[in-house]
């Protein structure tokens, strides 16, 4: 399965990802129900404050899907930054994925990433690699 993501989307995950840099940025992406293609960014503040950890903040989060179910939409992406690594699952990462249904976008601003973008499926401990369809 493939993510499908607008441009404007994904150029507000980058621009979130270079502001908040050297703090891993994240957030989720949603889309309208019935739809799969993520175009709404919902920038969330990272509580750990850390350059390699990421945690929503339980109550921030809390707000941001009852405002998604009132307006009929769906989280679709959960997206967060690697400041000082490739764009892939960390260990913490994986351990912490608890949505098989969504798309992990990984965006590393670290100088030497040789693939800034990329997006995974991670169920039950195991990643997957996915295309990533701009549209």
């Amino acid at each position: 399965m493939a993510l499908q993501i607008s441009r404007a989307a994904l150029e507000q995950v980058l621009q979130h990802a270079k502001q908040d840099h050297p703090i891993e940025a994240c957030g989720l992406i949603a889309a309208q129900e019935g739809t799969l293609i993520a175009n709404r960014v919902l920038p969330m503040q990272n509580r750990a404050a850390s350059e390699v950890f990421y945690q929503f903040d339980s109550r921030e989060q809390f707000q941001v899907y009852r405002r998604l179910d009132e307006e009929d939409q769906e989280c679709r992406v959960i997206y967060h930054s690697h400041t000082a690594s490739q764009a892939f699952p960390s260990k913490d990462d994986i351990d912490f994925a608890g949505h098989p249904e969504l798309h992990y976008l990984i965006v590393s601003t670290w100088e030497q990433a040789t693939v800034p973008v990329r997006s995974f499926r991670i169920i039950d401990g195991g990643v997957s690699e996915e295309t990533i369809v701009i549209v």
